[in-house]
């Protein structure tokens, strides 16, 4: 019996996740993301390369946007089998997924009415990639699986969820795919393992990653597979820095960051900068409906926690609040804090500035010397954020161009995603040498350094497929 894995995603880029596996005729899909970067967006809109009705069911390796995020596509096109994930993961895809629609619904709105003011048509439709109906559609296939234990999924295709470090609720999945028909004998048994978006060990909130410890074939990101992040202890004091500056500067600091994960590290390390007194109480305004929410899982899922994260809750001390620390949820409160005189920290969503408050704070902030933009996630090419970070002189934003005069910093450290050395100490745990490495999740001159590398220091076939390519599992 023939088993495949076809890299439908995050084949040479960075987002768009999506991997379908077969076992003769029975076919699943590990993730099913959005693509971010605006020389890929037409295939959001694109039909799917496999049928959706023909998908027995969706691995979910965590809640990210760009794992996540074309579910309500999928399902409004046929599928209708089960989305297995962690239960934290099916909370806060949820979440992510009603606020994805509803910023989609928003955006095609406006986008029509600016387009029918000056004459013209946008490069894609003026509609919703898919709407809040559409994501309610899917929350029915969501199903929880607990860590580490193995679960049917389809005929001859068993999956284990392992914790992979990154966000609330995220995991590597592992498929043992000897499970089920007769014909699959011992020798032809196979397993494959996808890191989803792998964590860093240490990192505060989280648990560390799982290790690797056997696989046949290893699907695995490589989104900083070419770099060294900063050390995580420089964190605080780096942080410090940047606040303490522009404080002095009479400017604000705007931070745009991921909803889930990045958020409530900030409000984690803010807080903990201010017990040590090595920041004055700033207003600081967590502007992200969706933030707040996401926090509450966090809250309902303190068992996910690390040890230290849980020591801390012991000596009486709240990790995600803080003296002057506001919530904003409605538009009304988002506005009033144009308003503010003087220094504040605004966090806002999305985290690469492609849609979501943060556009609206950037429009207020960007152009003022005195200002700082912060970026503290990774900004795919071709999006809002890299544009800034790449060092624009301009930058259009909501349909207007706007001069960058703020300063623009970036703090590597807090990345969510192993780095070069991080990544190549986790595969190298593993006890076999895996048949083959696919190298995935990282722009095309990232992937393809980093599987030569995995090649040089390991001496195992590692390759960086493209987009649509299908290996044979044999």
């Amino acid at each position: 019996m023939s088993m495949s894995v076809t890299f439908l995603g995050a084949a040479q880029n960075v987002t768009g996740s999506s991997y379908a596996v077969d076992v003769g005729d029975t076919t699943v899909l590990v993730d099913c993301g959005l693509y971010q970067e605006r020389s890929l967006r037409d295939r959001n809109w694109a039909a799917f390369p496999v049928s959706p009705a023909r998908i027995k069911a969706v691995l979910l390796t965590h809640a990210h946007l760009d794992h996540c995020g074309l579910l309500p596509k999928l399902v409004r096109e046929g599928f209708r089998g089960p989305i297995y994930c962690t239960a934290a993961t099916a909370e806060i895809a949820r979440i992510v997924l009603l606020d994805s629609a509803k910023i989609q619904e928003e955006d095609a709105y406006n986008k029509a009415k600016r387009h029918a003011r000056e004459g013209r048509q946008g490069p894609y439709p003026d509609l919703p990639l898919y709407t809040i109906r559409d994501v309610e559609a899917v929350l029915p296939f969501l199903t929880p699986v607990a860590y580490d234990m193995a679960v049917p999924v389809a005929s001859g295709i068993k999956a284990t969820f392992f914790e992979a470090g990154h966000i609330l609720g995220a995991a590597m999945v592992k498929l043992d795919l000897s499970a089920g028909p007769a014909e699959l004998s011992a020798p032809e048994a196979r397993t494959i393992l996808f890191t989803g978006d792998l964590g860093r060990r240490n990192l505060p909130i989280l648990r560390d990653p799982s290790l690797c410890r056997s696989a046949d074939y290893v699907v695995m990101e490589s989104t900083y597979g070419d770099r060294i992040h900063e050390a995580t202890e420089d964190i605080p004091d780096a942080l410090a820095r940047i606040l303490n500056a522009t404080r002095q500067a009479g400017g604000k600091i705007v931070i745009p960051a991921f909803a889930v994960e990045r958020t409530q590290e900030l409000i984690y390390y803010l807080s903990a900068l201010l017990r040590a007194g090595k920041i004055p109480q700033l207003p600081v305004f967590i502007d992200s409906p969706m933030a707040i929410r996401v926090t509450e899982v966090f809250n309902r899922h303190k068992e996910l926690f690390d040890e230290e994260t849980r020591a801390l809750m012991g000596q009486g001390n709240e990790p995600y609040e803080f003296p002057g620390m506001t919530l904003t949820s409605d538009v009304k409160e988002s506005k009033a804090i144009n308003k503010v005189k003087g220094s504040a920290v605004i966090i806002a969503g999305s985290g690469m500035c492609n849609g979501g408050r943060i556009k609206h704070h950037l429009v207020n902030t960007i152009s003022r010397k005195e200002n700082t933009i912060l970026f503290v996630g990774y900004q795919a090419m071709g999006t809002l954020g890299r544009e800034i970070l790449d060092g624009a002189k301009k930058v259009r934003i909501l349909g207007q161009w706007y001069p960058v005069r703020a300063r623009v910093e970036q703090l590597l450290g807090f990345s969510a995603h192993a780095d070069r050395d991080e990544l190549l100490a986790w595969l190298k745990a593993c006890v076999q040498p895996p048949r083959r490495i696919f190298v995935t999740h990282g722009e095309a001159a990232t992937a393809l350094a980093f599987a030569a590398l995995v090649q040089e220091k390991t001496g195992w076939s590692a390759s960086a497929p493209a987009y649509n390519q299908r290996e044979t599992l044999s």
